[in-house]
């Protein structure tokens, strides 16, 4: 039987480019979005995905809705940290506010949700999870200390829930994506956009379906013996 595989934040932008590339694998594919119906719907008419509604930073919603998901699909095998969002400041002018929205949903997110699948993994010895982190996570951005500290945190919680899990047949790693070409991206200011692609090597944004070629490398059953990795896709533009 198919695998499951579930993506947050999966009906725009890379989330819909991963939930697609899964799809198109032969997954059966749950893309979990919290706020724009009209762009969900959208989402599963096209891509014939089954699509779930609920905020990844609540976690009681996390667990009702992996619920329903197993009920709708059958339990989780795959698992794609992808939702995320911005409140972009400097720390002078960022409110607590700010920080706690992000940290909420980026990390906290993370947290909620591979605690709602965790133990479905562990009593059938499989599992395959990736967190989307940054380039922002890992080489800092100016006005994004919230952003940073949350993208930075997904890229330690990696490395240490892959040690919980290797012996257990569970896989845990992220992707950190440099600028891509999305709708959050387009809203840049053209000057400041610019000045970002003049940055990195390649000499272009990164496209979606980029990063949801390595996210499909990374959840394939044959790579099990990759686990607590970080693979950039940024067009060179941060090397460490």
């Amino acid at each position: 039987m198919a695998r499951v595989a579930l993506v947050t934040g999966g009906t725009r932008g890379i989330g819909e480019a991963i939930s697609v590339m899964l799809k198109k694998n032969g997954y059966r594919v749950a893309a979990v979005y919290a706020g724009n119906d009209d762009r969900a719907k959208a989402c599963a008419d096209k891509n014939g995905v089954s699509v779930f509604k609920w905020d990844v930073a609540d976690y009681d919603q996390c667990m009702k809705g992996i619920a329903e998901v197993a009920k709708a699909l059958g339990p989780v095998d795959v698992l794609v940290n992808n939702a995320g969002i911005t409140r972009d400041a400097t720390l002078k002018k960022q409110s607590r506010k700010q920080w706690d929205e992000v940290l909420d949903t980026n990390l906290g997110g993370v947290f909620n949700m591979c605690k709602a699948v965790w133990d479905s993994m562990l009593d059938r010895n499989f599992g395959r999870i990736v967190n989307i982190g940054s380039i922002n996570g890992q080489a800092g951005q100016y006005g994004q200390v919230n952003y940073a500290a949350a993208k930075s945190g997904i890229h330690g919680f990696t490395k240490a829930l892959a040690q919980e899990g290797a012996a257990k047949g569970i896989t845990v790693n992220a992707i950190a994506p440099g600028y891509i070409d999305t709708d959050m991206v387009q809203a840049v200011p053209a000057p400041v956009l610019e000045k970002i692609v003049a940055r990195i090597p390649v000499g272009r944004l990164g496209k979606a379906d980029e990063i949801a070629r390595g996210v499909q490398f990374l959840v394939a059953d044959d790579a099990g013996f990759i686990t607590g990795s970080t693979l950039s896709i940024n067009g060179g533009q941060h090397m460490y």
